[in-house]
């Protein structure tokens, strides 16, 4: 399922954004990190990629369709705050199973209890969501998230508030993830979140890219002159 951005531009009150973005993403599994500084583009491009945002002009395509709501249902987004419903754990990954038409009620709850135990979070079923804390919340996001079997798993930022321990369940989760061939696109500040994650990164500056490289290469030997600067700690994260 390959993305392609051609000659893709996207402008707010006449302020472009993202500038004659031109990439190809073979998202067949493994993690895509967009990194860069901040108001670099990362998460604009990501909700491009999404379909949340359309282009001010260029073209964006999954498998040469644009992201609108047929290709959507193969992705799942995880934004940096959880959106949740005033509901228990279990029954905000309920209401999300109950969009999966191929499963009958017996196979949703075995779902479900996959995805909690799978989230850390079987003992907290019950719980009502907005009770969790920050990483629990954040950890049922991604469960919902994965609820669907999404293809392409897109995440903005996903540990950028929580603490060391939240953000290694999260990670352990994404690797979980990855071994079982979903593709993952993550916006991250974290160099060290991005090393530890990341088969692929494409560095953005100033709303272009700049550098689109495997991960061991980008963080051993950067080609653009901003990559390095950011990786030397010269540009804000």
């Amino acid at each position: 399922m390959p993305f392609t951005a051609s000659d893709m531009s996207f402008a707010i009150g006449g302020v472009a954004r993202l500038e004659r973005v031109s990439l190809r993403l073979e998202v067949d599994a493994g993690c895509t990190v967009l990194m860069g500084a901040n108001g670099a583009g990362k998460s604009l491009l990501l909700r491009l990629m999404n379909g949340l945002l359309e282009p001010s002009s260029g073209t964006l395509r999954w498998n040469g369709e644009a992201p609108r709501a047929s290709v959507r249902r193969r992705q799942s987004f995880v934004f940096q705050r959880p959106v949740l419903l005033r509901r228990t754990a279990a029954a905000n990954l309920d209401f999300v199973l109950a969009l999966v038409p191929a499963l009958d009620r017996a196979a949703r709850a075995d779902r479900r209890d996959d995805l909690l135990r799978q989230a850390g979070l079987a003992d907290r079923a019950s719980t009502q969501a907005r009770r969790l804390s920050g990483g629990e919340q954040q950890r049922l996001a991604l469960a919902c998230a994965l609820a669907t079997s999404p293809d392409v798993l897109l995440l903005d930022e996903p540990t950028a508030s929580l603490d060391p321990a939240s953000t290694a369940a999260i990670e352990t989760i994404l690797a979980d993830v990855r071994a079982h061939r979903t593709s993952v696109v993550l916006v991250t500040h974290d160099a060290h979140q991005a090393r530890r994650l990341a088969d692929a990164v494409v560095f953005l500056a100033d709303g272009r890219v700049t550098e689109h490289t495997p991960a061991d290469r980008f963080f051993d030997t950067p080609c653009s002159a901003e990559a390095r600067d950011y990786l030397a700690g010269r540009l804000p994260g």
